[in-house]
């Protein structure tokens, strides 16, 4: 199972910096791959992200579109936040810990994703799809320290 952790320091304050990443209507925002992502459990959108939140979104990923359902299995508010597929044809994990720092904030985000390709085949490109999903990342949380800057 490939596991991708990337850090960014991110001239915010740390509480807004959390607030912004849990929140998962704000992903296509700053990750170049979501195409969408809606709050399930959540109609107006006022509600705090809280163990038990539900997702559904959409990835593209190697030219496809992939829909996946998320739910949050660890909230420690204005620390760290865990969600999990539920649903879709990839099985993975994202967390999100935020510390503070003197300059603002450091952002430690960690994938944890089944690649879904399988046998020789995949073993070969599992590397190569790591290492490309590895970039993509970087430069997501690249465009998040930009938005959160600006803001």
């Amino acid at each position: 199972m490939p596991v991708i952790e990337e850090m960014i320091e991110i001239a915010r304050p740390a509480d807004d910096v959390f607030d912004f990443v849990v929140r998962g209507e704000n992903l296509p925002r700053w990750d170049g791959s979501i195409v969408d992502c809606t709050r399930l459990d959540d109609e107006d959108g006022a509600s705090s992200v809280t163990v038990g939140s539900r997702y559904r979104g959409a990835t593209r990923l190697l030219g496809r579109r992939i829909e996946w359902t998320t739910e949050v299995v660890e909230h420690v508010p204005g620390i760290r936040s865990t969600s999990a597929s539920t649903s879709g044809p990839l099985s993975f994990t994202v967390t999100y810990q935020v510390d503070p720092t003197p300059a603002g904030s450091r952002l430690r985000y960690r994938l944890s994703a089944d690649s879904g390709l399988g046998g020789a085949f995949g073993r070969v490109l599992e590397p190569i799809v790591e290492r490309e999903q590895a970039k993509a990342v970087r430069a997501s949380l690249a465009t998040l320290a930009r938005v959160l800057e600006q803001a």
